[in-house]
């Protein structure tokens, strides 16, 4: 058909495309019609009393856009639903890409936050833009307080893939408890001055004048009291470990290097400190405080190590402060498992089919250190009598930036924690001083 011979639309002058069902067919503005641009044109027709086409053609027209449009609503409608569906709380979003990297598994609630210092490491931002940029220059991640669930850690979503490493070294230290930290209250300091308040007034059975008074009658005071102000700075306790740019690239190396070595160390100092630290370029120790109580056996006691502490338990309750716990050199403790009684029988019922079964004496938490000097040990009611207090976690940190190592391709981690013990009531502790073997 030639396009010059069709006709042209009354009103436009729109010539039409097609001759369909004997009617000319013309196009709309634009190209091919919407739906709306459809709705409107059938409208417009019908609203048309000079329309002189089929009208039951225009009807049968209005009703097919009409079902199309509120199809078009309905699959609108829908897509808003499905996107604004969401799972349960508590309900694991799938992560396939994270799941099965080292630090990237999540707890038991199956929430994706780490539970450790190399966990927190290896999904922070900062370690991956390190990655980013060729690990050139320096960054740290820090505030990392693994008492407790880590609040507004920053996680990774992409971590290079790499080949399984055998990591370079392995651990050859031995696995000494690492418990003396946690037998004591830990607070968080914001600054690096630590100032707090000693009591020295002594046992309060000496200063308690507590009694029953007659009505009408004075109340006695109590007293005296004394105490000293104590003005100190939390200690910064720190190491590093060299490290190729090849492990820096590998979750499980770096996991294993925190981990392994550089918080392991850290907690390993942290418990000498607060057993023996100096007090003035170190950590304040229970043990080299004034004011704590001391108990050994008369001269010519028999009494084993096991009736020795008992009674010190005692000095420590008539001080007015129960005791919770001992700390004891892993070879007294031995003494004290293998102590035996006249007919062979062991007085400590030991559990030598479980080692993990919690270790107790007299009713008191023990817990075994090489840094209690053999033939000592210190009894206390340690949350009572002092307070560990942190500027913060454990801080790593990752750099190349140190001596020939970047020309050697080398890095270094290195991890630091800030703290320092508070014993404000040296009153709740007792130094044991075993009497000498027979």
């Amino acid at each position: 058909m030639n396009r010059s011979s069709l006709p042209r639309h009354p009103r436009t002058g729109v010539r039409a495309v097609g001759i369909v069902g004997g009617r000319p067919v013309y196009p709309i503005k634009g190209g091919a019609p919407t739906l709306l641009e459809q709705r409107d044109e059938v409208a417009k027709l019908l609203a048309d009393d000079s329309y002189d086409g089929d009208v039951d053609e225009l009807l049968k027209r209005a009703d097919d856009i009409t079902a199309k449009i509120e199809q078009a609503n309905q699959r609108d409608a829908r897509i808003r639903s499905l996107r604004a569906a969401a799972l349960p709380a508590g309900d694991p979003q799938p992560q396939p890409d994270q799941r099965h990297q080292p630090g990237m598994q999540p707890d038991d609630q199956g929430q994706p936050h780490p539970v450790s210092a190399a966990e927190a490491f290896i999904r922070s931002k900062a370690l991956e833009s390190f990655r980013a940029n060729g690990k050139r220059g320096q960054f740290s991640v820090d505030g990392m307080d693994f008492r407790a669930a880590p609040v507004g850690t920053v996680t990774t979503g992409t971590q290079p893939q790499q080949n399984t490493r055998v990591p370079g070294i392995i651990p050859n230290n031995p696995d000494f408890p690492l418990l003396v930290a946690s037998l004591l209250d830990r607070q968080s300091s914001d600054g690096t001055t630590l100032e707090y308040m000693r009591d020295t007034s002594g046992p309060q059975s000496t200063w308690n004048k507590a009694a029953v008074v007659a009505e009408g009658a004075d109340k006695p005071m109590s007293g005296p009291f004394s105490f000293d102000l104590i003005s100190t700075t939390l200690k910064t306790v720190a190491h590093w470990v060299p490290v190729t740019r090849q492990t820096a690239d590998d979750n499980a190396q770096l996991m294993g290097y925190i981990n392994g070595r550089l918080t392991y160390g850290l907690d390993y100092k942290l418990d000498r400190e607060i057993l023996t630290g100096n007090g003035t370029t170190q950590m304040q120790g229970i043990l080299t405080t004034p004011g704590i109580g001391t108990y050994q056996p008369g001269v010519g006691s028999t009494d084993v190590k096991l009736i020795t502490v008992r009674k010190a338990k005692t000095q420590g309750e008539l001080a007015m402060y129960p005791p919770t716990a001992v700390v004891l050199n892993p070879m007294d403790w031995q003494d004290i498992e293998l102590d035996e009684d006249a007919n062979g029988q062991f007085r400590v019922i030991a559990n030598v089919t479980d080692p993990g079964a919690p270790m107790r004496l007299w009713g008191l938490t023990v817990v075994t250190t090489v840094a209690m000097t053999a033939g000592t040990a210190l009894l206390g009611g340690f949350r009572t009598g002092a307070t560990l207090w942190e500027r913060q976690g454990v801080t790593i940190l990752m750099t190349d930036s140190h001596a020939d190592y970047f020309t050697a391709n080398t890095l270094v981690i290195l991890a630091e924690r800030r703290a320092n013990v508070a014993v404000h009531t040296p009153q709740a502790f007792v130094r044991i001083t075993f009497a000498a073997a027979v």
